[in-house]
């Protein structure tokens, strides 16, 4: 739960807790009268019996209390929740006669309850969509530090490979040098060894410029992260 979610979800929670566990206490007499507003406005609980309806109500309130004020449970599945639950009671508000104005939006003095409730469509539509968004860019943080690091892992692995390929070339100049000092012999001891000095030194040199470059492709690889 991220610290800015607290007030709104303990406020919230708090609230429909409390009705939740008010209405398991509900005598037949309120309870007929929540199941007849309710299935006027929704059929489908025209067929439970207003003490059903009553007690599943409650347990519905009280999980989805208890959802906002546990930490553990995340502010998007919480929030999804709220916004349902509001979206519920903004229905009865809308699709009750003598609710609204002509206009069928504006509240007349006996909606004004009713009305209020769609804050709790607005407060759990802020937690759902903050906790998304957060966690999208989290991940997409997670992606680019992964990237990162591969372009990393590549620079280094071109680094370490122009490192022996230079190796190999100044070995190689070293070795095509040695073997032209034995081919000539001693009486071409001094011009071989003139020759050998030329091809290290010339090979030496390859291996620094390429050393160099191959560095700077990798720092290149390593800024761009």
């Amino acid at each position: 739960m991220h610290p800015t979610h607290i007030p709104l979800r303990v406020a919230t929670g708090a609230f429909i807790l409390n009705s939740g566990i008010g209405k398991l206490k509900a005598g037949e007499e309120e309870a007929e009268q929540m199941h007849g507003w309710a299935s006027s406005v929704y059929p489908v609980f025209k067929d439970m019996k207003a003490g059903d309806f009553t007690k599943a109500l409650a347990y519905a309130e009280i999980g989805l209390g208890a959802a906002l004020l546990l930490p553990t449970v995340p502010s998007a599945v919480a929030g999804a929740g709220l916004a349902a639950f509001g979206v519920g009671l903004t229905g009865l508000y809308l699709k009750t006669p003598g609710m609204t104005q002509e206009d069928g939006i504006r509240p007349t003095p006996d909606g004004i309850g009713l009305a209020k409730d769609v804050w709790l469509v607005g407060a759990g539509l802020t937690l759902a969509t903050q906790s998304f968004l957060s966690g999208t860019k989290h991940a997409a943080q997670s992606v680019a530090d992964g990237v990162g690091n591969a372009a990393g892992a590549v620079a280094g692995g071109v680094t370490g490979a122009a490192g022996a390929a230079a190796a190999g070339v100044t070995g190689a100049a070293s070795s095509v040098g040695h073997g032209l000092a034995d081919a000539v012999g001693v009486s071409g001891k001094g011009k071989a060894k003139g020759t050998l000095k030329g091809l290290s030194k010339g090979a030496h040199t390859a291996r620094e410029d390429l050393s160099e470059a191959l560095a700077d492709l990798a720092d290149s690889l390593l800024g761009k992260r």
